[in-house]
């Protein structure tokens, strides 16, 4: 009776390479759910892609000629004294303007003073010491949001900074942009945000953009990338929760250095680590 259940047990477990073959086919079910309205996907698509970027801006800054000749990703700004940011996407044009474009499932995660700190955050990286201010470029901070977060039915919102008292514009080469991408019609914007909610890209209207969702989905290299990327994504989440837990026990103050990195799956230098931060 006691084999018996074992072999039910052992026929009841998958073998490593079981759990492997599950997990990609999981990971091939969330990449065909995949739109460009999910920051990961859209990173990874934009990934020293000009061109595709290019596209965006074109259409949001209404711009035909505006051209990118740099585009990088998941870009991050350090603060020594207060909070870091990380950038999904920061391309710059022929005319040295910056540009910082995130994607926003959560309307909290899209706050006023959430874009005013990314302007910041991105004029402060811009300046190097000694330079003139003048020679701040122009800088642009875009959110494309999946809903209408300031809730006016526009498909666009422009946001600078305006002297009351003239009645005219304050002119420092700083723009906040809002896209609602629950907009749709037939215009330009209309057309891009029906593009960034498709998962299918032979739906989609722009050749561009459709073309590079098209290799991340379809082709064998693309699917590879994605599936490595999903790997690194699951492993960074694994780290961060052990480097949270470690905290929590170190907080406490109740078991030694070495027990907490046992138990939080960290090397004892990384906990060690974790204690100098937390006691500056």
């Amino acid at each position: 009776m006691e084999t018996q259940k074992r072999k039910g047990k052992q026929a009841g477990r998958l073998t490593v390479t079981e759990q492997i073959n599950q997990k990609h086919q999981e990971d091939l079910q969330r990449l065909r759910g995949f739109r460009l309205l999910d920051d990961d996907f859209l990173t990874k698509c934009f990934e020293e892609d000009t061109k595709s970027i290019e596209l965006v801006l074109q259409i949001i800054l209404e711009k035909s000629d505006l051209q990118v000749l740099d585009v990088r990703t998941q870009v991050f700004v350090e603060n020594l004294l207060n909070r870091s940011v990380r950038f999904d996407i920061l391309a710059t044009d022929s005319t040295g303007a910056k540009m910082n474009v995130e994607i926003q499932h959560s309307d909290r995660g899209a706050g006023k003073k959430r874009a005013r700190y990314n302007s910041s955050m991105l004029d402060a990286s811009l300046l190097e010491k000694g330079k003139n201010f003048e020679e701040l470029p122009e800088t642009y901070v875009i959110f494309i949001t999946e809903h209408d977060v300031l809730g006016k039915n526009k498909p666009l919102y422009h946001i600078g900074r305006y002297i009351f008292d003239t009645n005219e514009m304050f002119d420092d080469g700083s723009h906040i942009l809002y896209v609602n991408g629950a907009y749709r019609g037939d215009s330009p914007i209309g057309k891009l945000m029906h593009d960034f909610s498709c998962t299918n890209p032979s739906d989609m209207y722009y050749g561009t953009l459709a073309n590079r969702v098209r290799f991340f989905k379809e082709s064998k290299e693309g699917i590879e990338i994605m599936c490595r990327a999903m790997e690194d994504m699951r492993n960074q989440t694994l780290k961060e929760g052990a480097i949270n837990s470690a905290k929590r026990m170190l907080a406490d103050g109740i078991l030694t250095l070495e027990k907490i990195a046992e138990y939080a799956g960290l090397s004892l230098d990384e906990v060690k680590k974790l204690k100098a931060e937390q006691a500056v």
